[in-house]
């Protein structure tokens, strides 16, 4: 609306007399360019253009200054990463891994195994995972989430085979909600900390590692010694367990890192980003 007053009242002039229009030349240096009325379809056209684009309400009616905000938003969050050049170390060590020894070797053999049954595996041990999730949907205090995730664990201990399938989902609709100490520490607001990248084990950061510790006491899955009740008769049992979990749940999704890799411009940040948004998208749900 203002650019449309703004032209009929600069026509209206032009109409009455020749204008004498101000403007600065490439070298900063002030020009006074006379311009008459029959002239009025030629070099003023640019004039109105550039005095149109100095308007605010121009510039702010497309965006211009949301795009301002988005930039000045995406710098002031930008992730605290002193150990960035350890991390990127780590990746590339993680990277390699997986493309000159996971994929073509291991892998290879591995994946001959039909898929459904590494997906049973990997449901096998998420269905261990119980005892942490509902520690953690408590301390939230999430009690709907912490029903769920008892009858998923009741369920699918029985129906679905000592968890190697998910009849909780796929018969009863019951979405899993699984919590650990991290995403707890974050429901109360505690931040991410930096990010550190692991070896062998991937991207994490001072929070969730932090977290993996209070998880460790309840997680059946690892040896504890002090812990009444162990599936595994000592850590490194336990150790082989978490190692043997982490790598067949990568045998399924070696498409899904193999497309990360081929979209990634630089794959360190790229795979930093995606850790801390969805573990934020975590932490809000």
């Amino acid at each position: 609306m203002r650019l449309i007053l703004l032209i009929l009242l600069m026509t209206g002039i032009l109409l009455a007399a020749p204008v004498s229009v101000t403007e600065r030349d490439r070298n900063g240096t002030q020009v006074t360019v006379q311009a008459e009325p029959e002239n009025s379809d030629g070099g003023l056209e640019e004039t109105f253009a550039e005095d149109a684009f100095e308007d605010d309400g121009f510039g702010e009616e497309f965006g211009d200054a949301e795009f301002g905000d988005e930039f000045s938003v995406e710098e002031k969050e930008e992730l605290f990463d002193p150990l960035s050049g350890y991390n990127r170390v780590m990746t590339g060590f993680n990277d390699g891994l997986y493309v000159y020894i996971l994929k073509p070797v291991v892998f290879k053999g591995y994946n001959l195994i039909p898929e459904q049954a590494r997906v049973s595996v990997n449901n096998f041990f998420k269905n261990l995972y119980y005892p942490v999730s509902v520690v953690n949907n408590i301390l939230q205090l999430k009690a709907k989430h912490t029903g769920t995730e008892t009858l998923r664990f009741a369920i699918n201990s029985t129906l679905g085979v000592l968890g190697l399938f998910d009849p909780a989902l796929s018969w009863f609709g019951l979405e899993e909600h699984q919590e650990d100490f991290g995403q707890t520490l974050g429901y109360y607001g505690v931040g991410g900390g930096f990010h550190i990248v692991l070896p062998f084990f991937g991207p994490t950061n001072l929070r969730d590692l932090s977290g993996d510790f209070i998880d460790f006491y309840v997680n059946p899955l690892y040896y504890v010694e002090v812990r009444p009740i162990n599936i595994f008769s000592n850590k490194y049992q336990g150790w082989g367990a978490i190692t043997y979990k982490e790598f067949n749940k990568m045998s399924i999704y070696t498409k899904e890192y193999d497309n990360i890799r081929k979209d990634a411009l630089d794959l360190y940040p790229f795979l930093r980003d995606l850790y801390e948004q969805n573990r934020q998208k975590e932490i809000e749900e």
